[in-house]
Order: structure tokens, then C-alpha cells, then sequence
């Protein structure tokens, strides 16, 4: 074989590789779960009224690094949500919290957690995420 014949064959196998890698989100067989847990304090901050499962709340995922979220769903009644058929790569998770410092003029910040699914099949779970209500 010509060396300008092995060279283009190598090349050619490399784009071949490189085109299969495929970035994070929808398409591979992995999941990340989790729960929301809800610490209900009065409107001064001053006294804990509760802590339960945070039912209900909308958890945003953002693939790799897209700058908006790429999928939103809700917890269940146990505060337990899960992202299923990912693919390999970095993610981010966040959930919305009353700000407890009372300083934010918005009342509101995201409670982030980063995640890596390194493997097909892999279950990541995630730490659990606290938020104020």
C-alpha cells in the first residue's frame, strides 16, 4: 500500500471516529435521579415550619454546556424527578429556591448541582437539593 493510500485511510478512519461521538443529551441509555426536599420557614426566616418531600417542582437539565435548560419536568409526590435515556457527557441540574437571606430582589436563586455520566447504562444519582419555601 502507497503511503498517500495509508495516510487517507487514517484520516478517513478518524472522521469516521470523530463523527461518532456524540455530545450529551437525549439518545443513550443512562439516567440521573434524584429528590427535592423543601425546608418551610415563616416570611422572616426565623422559624422552621416544616420539612417535607418538595412535590411538584419543576427540575431543569442543561446538556453539556447549552446555555438554556434542554429539558424540565417535576418532581413527583416524594420530591424524587429523573432524567432518563442520556447520553455520556456533563450536565447540569437546578431547582428554584426562595432566597433565605432576604436580600435578592428577585426572592428567588437556583440551588446547582453538576453531574457527569461517564458511562452507557450508568445511574447517576444526585445529591439531595435542599430549597426554601
Amino acid at each position: 500500500m502507497k503511503r498517500s493510500s495509508r495516510v487517507f485511510l487514517s484520516f478517513l478512519i478518524f472522521l469516521v471516529v470523530l463523527s461518532c461521538s456524540k455530545e450529551p443529551g437525549i439518545g443513550g441509555n443512562s439516567t440521573i435521579y434524584g429528590k427535592i426536599v423543601a425546608y418551610d420557614y415563616n416570611a422572616e426566616f426565623t422559624t422552621l415550619k416544616g420539612i417535607y418531600p418538595a412535590a411538584d417542582e419543576d427540575v431543569f437539565l442543561i446538556y453539556g454546556d447549552d446555555y438554556s435548560y434542554s429539558q424540565r419536568i417535576r418532581s413527583n409526590y416524594d420530591g424524587i424527578y429523573e432524567f432518563k435515556y442520556l447520553r455520556s457527557g456533563d450536565y447540569t441540574i437546578y431547582v428554584y429556591s426562595k432566597d433565605s437571606t432576604l436580600t435578592l430582589a428577585s426572592e428567588i436563586y437556583a440551588v446547582v448541582k453538576d453531574i457527569t455520566i461517564d458511562n452507557n447504562r450508568q445511574t447517576v444519582e444526585v445529591e439531595e437539593i435542599k430549597i426554601f419555601k
